[in-house]
């Protein structure tokens, strides 16, 4: 049986995801090769975007999940690295991305300020908006949205975020008082 190259772990992780079944190992041969394109500590090079699509991409990564004094944010975890490697490597993922991409860039979110920027993001992150002017965008941002979530939760600074810890054996197991008294107080068996 012939070895897979890493070029094919990149196009089945795209392939993958547009079917909704990326699995961790695929993430991380995905992270992986991001790791690899930057090299010792020289700049990530963009593999699939142009320069102003990136920048638009990046910009829209951190808005969508952004560092905060608790925790690491969508930049941190390479997440626009992430969609572009992913990008370059499947043709229907590109579509999508150069097309929403495209269309934030018709309304000049490059340019905007981060103002202007949350208004746009508002109007596209529901559905309940549907225009036929706001449908491109609306169906854009729930894939962005999903592929930025994904990169960073798979990426050692989102696992490292929510506290995994891995496969490890527990001698005990306390699950917050919060948590209880949050999941009794919505049942409908409460007293």
């Amino acid at each position: 049986m012939s070895e897979i190259t890493r070029r094919n772990w990149l196009a089945l992780a795209g392939t993958s995801y547009l079917a909704g079944a990326l699995d961790l190992e695929a993430t991380q041969h995905v992270h992986n090769a991001v790791a690899e394109a930057k090299e010792a500590g020289t700049p990530y090079a963009p593999k699939y975007f142009e320069p102003r699509e990136y920048k638009s991409l990046a910009i829209l990564a951190d808005l969508i999940m952004p560092a905060d004094e608790r925790s690491k944010g969508a930049l941190d975890a390479g997440a626009p690295e992430f969609i572009d490697l992913m990008c370059s490597q499947n043709e229907q993922l590109a579509v999508i991305f150069s097309g929403g991409l495209a269309w934030l860039d018709s309304r000049g979110f490059v340019d905007a300020s981060n103002e202007q920027r949350l208004e746009l993001l508002n109007l596209i992150a529901y559905r309940k908006n549907k225009s036929p002017e706001l449908n491109p965008g609306i169906q854009f941002f729930v894939w962005a949205r999903k592929m930025v979530v994904d990169a960073y939760y798979t990426h050692p600074v989102g696992i490292a975020c929510v506290g995994y810890m891995g496969n490890t054996g527990m001698t005990t197991f306390q699950v917050p008082a919060e948590a209880i008294a949050y999941a009794i107080d919505r049942s409908p068996f409460k007293i």
